[in-house]
């Protein structure tokens, strides 16, 4: 693989971002790695990742990352957006306020975030986008999780919208769509043990091995289980 290539990641100082910042970061990628509280990693070289204020309700956010990327690492070849909020009620008790954040984080900070480096990723020839959706993107498990399905079909089909948008461009977007992976975000809805979800670590090497793959081998969407699902 080019060591040039730079990555950015979304959501990156816990849970799947971080992971997958210590993956690519060990296969010898670049990488820009967005925090509401930037902190370098311990595992780090800082002169090849460097870490950004982001902050996904920020609609501002998006550009000024962008452009601090490119500003010093002069491209952009990967996306991965990850940061995301899960709010545990059904479609009734809901108001439109609940609906409004989670549709602001978890649909509409993805697409700004393609939008502000999609110059970017086409210049690349074969730059990538991931979506970390969801199961629940793909099916609505339970009542309390529907309001959190609402958006996550919705970044599903975001993925599939910046696919066809970028694939005469050599840009490939995947939604990415586990059930329970041991987060704090997964922690604080289910009373499953860590070695019962998905390690963090196992999506990583998905998520790598999934921007890797050249052009000719697209994959729209990728679901990874924990448990035995129904069909969807």
């Amino acid at each position: 693989m080019d060591e040039e290539r730079v990555a950015m990641i979304s959501g990156a100082s816990r849970g799947i971002g971080a992971a997958l910042a210590e993956e690519l970061a060990a296969k010898g990628w670049r990488l820009s790695l967005g925090m509401r509280r930037p902190e370098m990693p311990a595992w780090a070289d800082p002169s090849r990742v460097g870490v950004f204020t982001y902050d996904a309700a920020d609609v501002d956010a998006a550009d000024a990352w962008a452009r601090e990327t490119l500003r010093i690492f002069g491209r952009i070849d990967a996306v991965v957006a990850n940061a995301g909020i899960m709010i545990a009620k059904t479609v009734i008790e809901a108001d439109d306020s609940d609906m409004n954040e989670l549709l602001e984080i978890n649909v509409k900070a993805p697409r700004r975030l393609a939008k502000s480096t999609w110059q970017a990723l086409s210049a690349s020839g074969r730059g990538r986008i991931v979506i970390v959706a969801s199961l629940s993107g793909k099916r609505v498990k339970s009542a309390k999780s529907g309001l959190y399905a609402v958006s996550k079909f919705a970044a599903v089909a975001l993925a599939h919208g910046l696919r066809h948008a970028g694939f005469d461009l050599g840009i490939r977007a995947t939604a990415i769509c586990p059930g329970f992976v041991a987060t704090d975000m997964a922690r604080g809805v289910t009373a499953r043990s860590d070695d019962e979800m998905t390690d963090p670590r196992d999506l990583a090497r998905i998520i790598s091995m999934l921007i890797e793959l050249p052009n000719e081998a697209s994959v729209a969407e990728f679901a990874i289980n924990c448990q035995l699902e129904e069909s969807f």
